[in-house]
């Protein structure tokens, strides 16, 4: 398969000679000579690999290797440096560079690293292997799975606040793994022997909730025919989770205070408070400083229970983590032999995944139960992360008022340029304007698959019309 090649660097005669060197090596070369234009390059072209250089006018190479990272990860990206500038060498592999070369390099050079940078690609996209189980302890922290710097700033705040009594208040969209933190944080503590246990405020009746939180003693309302513990007490000597904690009724939030400042609980028709000893680590989904200024939480219970603030990304800003918890949770459902192809992991990096982890887990579940065969391809996904049915514009320069995705954009085009041509490409690169292979590529980076066909199509070139 051609390889096309996207080099970006504002040194005219450097630029030429890598241009040159990689179209002789039989790769297709696009130009640019900033990091604004190489950007752009990179969104119409979708190039296989980006070499570019890294001090820049404007853009520098840092931002495009960022740039280029949250679009598409995959992409193998290296850096061009100065001789001596190895401070910014060694920041451009943390942030995902393949690799680099170091000016004056040796024409062979530049080809030999392109190819091994495509080959490793490939080899890593296509044909990474399971998870074992010694990997699995690598990469996971207390059942938690990540080695993006978001979570590795989520799992140092766990080890600091593990071994300390604060209340902790773990933010972050739902399925983000919220509860999992909590009892990271338990099993790291000196409680762990105690019980963590969890409540989930919104899913208890108002009229119930004081009961299940603080207990009741007998005859305290109908149907009190005994004693009853409550949360706090089935905690005592451990942790007490409070998912949810936004929807805590106003009227229960004093007595709830109450409990976190002088650690005492009164049940339900009881008049003798309990002392107990219990961590509270509580969870919400929402912004409690919005729904404070809306008079729906009280400001002191709030402080007091962010002590400790711990935020939970969204998993759409975490991308590095996707593929490890595609392994990971295939693994968990017994596909340690099922490949992924790199179209679908692709479409699987590039979907914003707003049932977070949790919606992933559920997708890889589905995918091992309903392939079609041992590789999960495109055409196994589920539609909604497919996108085959996202509503269309009847033009695709009409734009809806809520906004729209530049990418779906594109793709709305591409698509319809199709269509409108019979699914004839040479046709379709005619009618946008474009050569022949950026209609391919595009094709190929939005999984558009002729109807009838699948994803092999693209890998064999006598198909291609």
């Amino acid at each position: 398969m051609e390889r096309t090649i996207l080099v970006i660097d504002d040194d005219p005669s450097l630029r030429r000679v890598m241009e040159f060197t990689l179209q002789e090596a039989g790769y297709t070369v696009i130009t640019a000579n900033s990091g604004e234009e190489g950007l752009d390059a990179f969104t119409r072209f979708a190039p296989d690999l980006v070499v570019t250089d890294v001090k820049m006018g404007g853009i520098d190479g840092l931002q495009v290797l960022k740039e280029i990272k949250k679009r598409s990860y995959f992409t193998p990206v290296v850096i061009v440096t100065a001789f001596g500038a190895v401070g910014a060498a060694v920041e451009a592999m943390k942030l995902g560079a393949y690799d680099y070369l170091t000016k004056p390099f040796k024409r062979d050079e530049l080809c030999l690293l392109v190819a091994k940078a495509l080959r490793g690609n490939e080899r890593a996209v296509a044909e990474a292997p399971p998870i074992q189980d010694d990997l699995a302890d690598r990469i996971g922290f207390q059942n938690i799975i990540g080695t993006s710097r978001e979570m590795e700033l989520v799992f140092d705040t766990i080890r600091r606040v593990a071994g300390t009594e604060a209340t902790v208040l773990v933010t972050g969209e739902s399925g983000t793994g919220k509860e999992l933190v909590a009892r990271a944080i338990h099993d790291l503590s000196s409680r762990r022997q105690g019980e963590f246990v969890a409540i989930n405020c919104a899913a208890i009746p108002r009229d119930l909730l004081e009961s299940e939180l603080f207990g009741h003693v007998k005859g305290a309302f109908t149907g009190a025919i005994k004693d009853k513990k409550g949360k706090f007490q089935q905690a005592e000597g451990g942790t007490l989770f409070l998912d949810e904690i936004g929807e805590l009724p106003l009227e229960l939030q004093p007595k709830l205070l109450r409990a976190l400042q002088e650690r005492v609980v009164e049940p339900v028709g009881g008049n003798a408070p309990q002392r107990l000893d219990v961590r509270v680590v509580a969870a919400t989904n929402v912004d409690l400083e919005k729904v404070i200024a809306k008079g729906g939480f009280r400001e002191d219970l709030y402080y007091r229970l962010s002590v400790i603030p711990l935020h939970l990304p969204p998993l759409r800003e975490r991308k590095k983590d996707i593929l490890l918890l595609v392994r990971h949770f295939a693994r968990k459902f017994g596909g340690t032999d099922v490949e992924f192809s790199r179209n679908a992991l692709d479409v699987l990096m590039m979907y914003t995944w707003p049932g977070n982890v949790r919606e992933l887990e559920n997708t890889v579940e589905r995918l091992l139960i309903m392939r079609t065969g041992d590789t999960v391809t495109v055409e196994d996904l589920p539609d909604k992360v497919r996108g085959d049915r996202r509503p269309k514009q009847k033009e695709v320069v009409t734009l809806p008022d809520e906004g729209y995705s530049l990418e779906q954009l594109e793709r709305d085009a591409v698509v319809q340029a199709l269509e409108r041509n019979n699914w004839n490409q040479t046709a379709a690169a005619r009618f946008l304007r474009v050569p022949r292979h950026t209609l391919v590529y595009r094709m190929e980076k939005y999984a558009i698959i002729p109807p009838g066909k699948n994803e092999k199509y693209f890998h064999d070139k006598s198909k291609v019309n």
